[in-house]
């Protein structure tokens, strides 16, 4: 595992289902959290993976997360909350660089 600070910036990936309003609901609420400085909501994408011994196939949505290492465990434990999947993905990657102004305002926009 990556050691980061608390003040880098990471990209949370997470995929939900193209209907039902999901993607809407959860980025709303993580931005309003304070969770997350901003989430673009990417799709429909088509999603194949072995789910319980089948293979599935899924229209789904991508959020695309960005937040501080800080409030990741956070964020994390309100997508397990609010996501309508048994086991959601949820992967944090960690950023290596980026402009300095927006890493700023991610910052700022998630302090609580």
């Amino acid at each position: 595992m990556i050691e980061l600070n608390d003040d880098d910036v990471v990209v949370v990936l997470c995929t939900v289902p193209a209907e039902g309003g999901h993607a809407e609901r959860l980025a709303r609420g993580v931005v309003e959290a304070k969770l997350a400085a901003c989430v673009n909501v990417l799709g429909p994408i088509r999603s194949i993976y072995e789910w319980k011994g089948s293979v599935a196939e899924e229209s789904e949505l991508q959020l695309v997360v960005k937040t501080t290492a800080e409030r990741y465990p956070a964020l994390e434990a309100h997508l397990r909350r609010e996501h309508p999947y048994e086991v959601p993905e949820v992967l944090a990657l960690p950023v290596a660089r980026g402009a300095g102004a927006y890493l700023e305002w991610v910052r700022a926009g998630t302090r609580p």
